[in-house]
């Protein structure tokens, strides 16, 4: 993958740290936490972390999930550069505490009273992941 080119498509300036926080959240194929991405990469702190995930953020290049034990950070496989266009359901594990997409199923309709605006879903489930239920047995 091209993260530079990726950065660019979102209008946002490809920096050495920037490409290397956009590569770790491509690599980990699963929403990471703030602290996950600084042990991840090691080499930059958390205060460039999060201000580079804030304009990654208001650049929708990443989507933020809360899962009820903190904010995740995800890459957009959206198509468009100013909207999120691909919200999906996401698993927390409630034993390792990971957070997995759920790509291919989607949110099922909600039901919205007149008058309120849809912006974007959260939809966690809950329970033991593969790994983990293997390590039980």
């Amino acid at each position: 993958m091209n993260y530079s080119a990726l950065l660019n498509a979102h209008d946002i300036r490809p920096t050495a740290n920037r490409i290397v926080i956009v590569k770790a959240l491509a690599s980990a194929m699963r929403p990471m936490s703030l602290i996950e991405l600084e042990h991840a990469i090691g080499t930059i702190d958390k205060s460039n972390i999060f201000r580079a995930l804030t304009l990654f953020r208001e650049k929708h290049l990443v989507h933020i999930i809360e899962d009820g034990d903190g904010l995740r950070y995800e890459l957009c496989h959206s198509n468009d550069h100013d909207h999120d266009n691909d919200q999906h359901p996401h698993f927390h594990c409630e034993q390792c505490r990971r957070t997995f997409c759920l790509d291919n199923t989607e949110i099922p309709p909600i039901p919205i009273p007149e008058g309120y605006e849809m912006h974007t879903a959260n939809y966690i489930v809950r329970g033991i992941c593969p790994e983990c239920s293997r390590k039980k047995k």
